[in-house]
């Protein structure tokens, strides 16, 4: 197993919001990316997403709630469930397929 800096990772991006896959544990890719404060438009999967902050915070829209996942927490976006990224969301998010 490889040790990585999941905030060196993001911020060498070339985007926000672009994605790029660690690897995989169990099936389920594990990825991460940049937040930066832009809006994204809500978006529905057939399998659930973990959204785990690093640092910063992520803002989601849910249900016609808002809901902060802050540093070290994370948020289970349920299969067949819209979820939006609200303006406002900054740092480093890992994402696991699951």
């Amino acid at each position: 197993m490889s040790l990585m800096d999941l905030d060196l990772i993001a911020k060498a991006l070339p985007q926000a919001w672009t994605s790029t896959v660690l690897g995989q544990v169990g099936g389920s890719n594990i990825k991460v990316l940049r937040m930066d404060e832009m809006s994204i438009e809500a978006e529905v999967h057939d399998y659930t997403e973990g959204l785990l902050v690093i640092s910063g915070q992520l803002l989601l829209g849910v249900d016609g709630e808002s809901v902060r996942v802050g540093e070290g927490q994370i948020y289970l976006a349920k299969a067949g469930v819209p979820h939006a990224v609200l303006s406002g969301s900054h740092g480093t998010l890992v994402i696991i397929d699951v």
